[in-house]
């Protein structure tokens, strides 16, 4: 077996849906961790199902081998009304992933998001774009955060995200932009980057130098072209199918891999399907996503494929 040169993991939500609380609602941590360890895995994201006792979670880990490499923090940095109870939280986010040995922090903003602002009301239909105040207030509020958490030692990746305002290859361009370098990094998601209309190896190419942190995700195309058709939202993209892990999908991840292994990149890639596991079950989706990436490996002389 070839190995990748950067550290793999798999978030849990392919075994259990963050967005879509139905996708996996009855499968336990135990599990989760379980066919984590099997997979031959040693990281993964926080998921809604893990203790959420310091303690207890240190332990269910250790006992397999795994890291905790991030966890999801929602932020609403874009209203300047929310910035100190925004800061003050994610200084405990901060301190948590700290004690856990974590180095990065999956961040994204809510504001304006159809789904995940909670100052939108239920019969609303269209993600509201950030106006230049909005823009500039993020920012701020990113470095401000950013600072946080490099004084623990830890580092603000942005999570370019489907159906938020940061979505679309100009938004990332324009986050990127406004963002002070040595703060605030990127989190490159090759899945969210293709929703958001970009192609992910030039969002990688381009952005590469603030990337600390990557998700490797698929997308299936016609499901993606059905709900382009019909003006599907974000969730009802997730429950149609959209996404999959790498190589079940129709994205080719060879010039993304290439790319990584010309660059040198070490950090953690971690598989995302985002999928219903009762109809792509999530530890042989995992295997076949191993098995794909490591496909895609140079062989080296007297290696077998």
């Amino acid at each position: 077996m070839k190995t990748l040169p950067f550290k793999i993991g798999a978030h849990p939500i392919n075994w259990v849906g963050e967005d879509v609380k139905e996708h996996g609602a009855d499968t336990t941590y135990e599990q989760i961790m379980d066919d984590m360890q099997r997979l031959g895995l040693t990281g993964t994201e926080m998921g809604r199902k893990y203790p959420t006792d310091i303690e207890v979670l240190k332990q269910e880990l250790a006992k397999r081998n795994l890291q905790l490499v991030s966890q999801w923090k929602s932020v609403l940095f874009s209203d300047p009304a929310y910035r100190e109870e925004e800061l003050a939280a994610y200084e405990q986010h901060v301190e948590f992933l700290k004690e856990m040995g974590s180095t990065v922090i999956s961040t994204c903003e809510v504001g304006g998001s159809l789904h995940f602002d909670p100052r939108r009301t239920p019969h609303e239909k269209e993600i509201i774009p950030l106006d230049e105040a909005g823009w500039k207030s993020l920012a701020e509020g990113l470095n401000a955060a950013g600072a946080l958490a490099k004084q623990h030692g830890l580092k603000l990746t942005y999570h370019h995200h489907g159906g938020t305002a940061v979505e679309s290859p100009e938004e990332i361009d324009r986050l990127m932009e406004l963002t002070d370098p040595d703060l605030v990094y990127l989190l490159f998601d090759t899945g969210h980057a293709y929703y958001g209309g970009a192609n992910p190896l030039e969002v990688l190419r381009k952005h590469y130098n603030r990337i600390a942190y990557i998700h490797l995700k698929d997308v299936r195309q016609h499901v993606l072209d059905e709900a382009r058709a019909e003006k599907a939202d974000f969730i009802t993209c997730i429950r149609k199918g959209v996404f999959t892990v790498p190589g079940t999908g129709d994205f080719d991840f060879r010039p993304v891999v290439e790319e990584l292994l010309a660059r040198g990149y070490n950090g953690w890639a971690m598989l995302e399907g985002e999928q219903d596991p009762a109809k792509s079950p999530a530890y042989e989706f995992a295997s076949k996503a191993i098995t794909y990436l490591e496909s895609l490996l140079p062989t080296k002389a007297g290696e077998s494929q």
